[in-house]
């Protein structure tokens, strides 16, 4: 097979990666800091930003607000499925380019299953505004645990067959031991991640009820982790069951306690997600798409982001009635966790 050359790193290099991971303090400390100050210490403009969560799923809205209040140039985000957490900042991107922007773009799925694909997305990606690398979902899985193995590559026959091999940065080489095609996908190693969790302690080990999402091995392949959690429990209660402990601290520099950090997504054992407030949100972009008019998603955002000073106050916006209904729809068949 002919190999590939030229290869370019869209994050860190491996070698990046493994020096920042090597003099990194991982003592155990108090990494509790307010959202703002987080976002503001460890995302930096040009970064490549790794996003947890899946779909409506466990998505770090609150951070994603932050990120857009602050303002960001020139960003790669790279995921494995998501929605929301992608759409509010290339929503942000939409309305003003020269205060928020994305370069790239590195994912498998980018949408809202039952409501289909992100308006969002088809805005940038119709006017040729980003660049797009296209994998599965399990090619983006086998990239970031590369990245958190300290690896520059894994082996995977996930491409071969598909046009994967044509959309992305794969390369197709002989296996050594079998002589058989074998495709190699490159590590990705992102300056930061963003993940917002159910339960985590001030040092960082962070508890995931349900899907875990890859998120374990995005923390761990990035050179900073900016953790939000529903509840920042007692560390004596994370560990008391050490197998829970899915992201562990030494891979997390900030904590922050966001209670309905991913609304209005899902939370597992917290919150369902807020059909009726999506289908609003992707509306106001859809005018926008379709009719080039921006007065809706314009109002939107000055309402609900920079309206406001803290993610708190865009949860008050909704009627208790509201998030007492998303808080039953989750948690009816669910042991709380405490």
């Amino acid at each position: 097979m002919e190999k590939k050359s030229g290869m370019y790193w869209t994050g860190l290099s491996p070698d990046e990666a493994r020096e920042k991971l090597v003099n990194k303090d991982k003592s155990m400390r108090d990494k509790r800091m307010p959202l703002k100050q987080a976002v503001a210490e460890f995302i930096k403009d040009g970064d490549n930003v790794g996003i947890g969560g899946f779909v409506n799923i466990r998505q770090p809205i609150a951070i994603t607000h932050e990120m857009v209040r602050h303002g960001f140039k020139e960003l790669t985000l790279s995921w494995q499925s998501a929605g929301m957490a992608p759409d509010y900042l290339a929503g942000a991107m939409m309305l003003d380019p020269d205060r928020f922007s994305i370069k790239r773009i590195e994912m498998a799925y980018w949408a809202h299953e039952a409501f289909g694909l992100s308006p969002m997305f088809r805005y940038l990606a119709e006017r040729g505004l980003i660049e797009i690398e296209d994998w599965s979902n399990y090619n983006m899985s086998a990239r970031f645990k590369a990245g958190a193995m300290g690896l520059p590559f894994l082996p995977t026959r996930g491409p071969l067959g598909s046009d994967i091999t044509q959309t992305s940065r794969t390369n197709v080489v002989d296996c050594p031991f079998t002589g058989r095609p074998i495709a190699l996908l490159p590590a990705c190693n992102p300056d930061v991640a963003i993940i917002h969790v159910q339960a985590a302690d001030m040092y960082g080990n962070c508890i995931i009820r349900g899907t875990d999402c890859t998120c374990a091995e995005i923390a761990m392949a990035s050179a900073h982790t900016i953790v939000t959690c529903e509840q920042l429990v007692a560390h004596e209660l994370v560990v008391s069951n050490p197998k829970d402990v899915i992201i562990p601290f030494l891979a997390v520099d900030a904590i922050v306690e966001v209670p309905f950090g991913s609304y209005p997504g899902a939370c597992r054992r917290h919150y369902y997600f807020d059909g009726e407030h999506i289908k609003q949100f992707h509306a106001a972009a859809e005018t926008m798409r379709k009719e080039g008019r921006s007065d809706l998603l314009q109002a939107y955002y000055a309402e609900n982001i920079f309206g406001v000073e803290t993610f708190g106050d865009f949860i008050s916006k909704f009627p208790f009635e509201k998030i007492l209904a998303a808080q039953t729809a989750e948690s009816f068949n669910y042991e709380r966790l405490a």
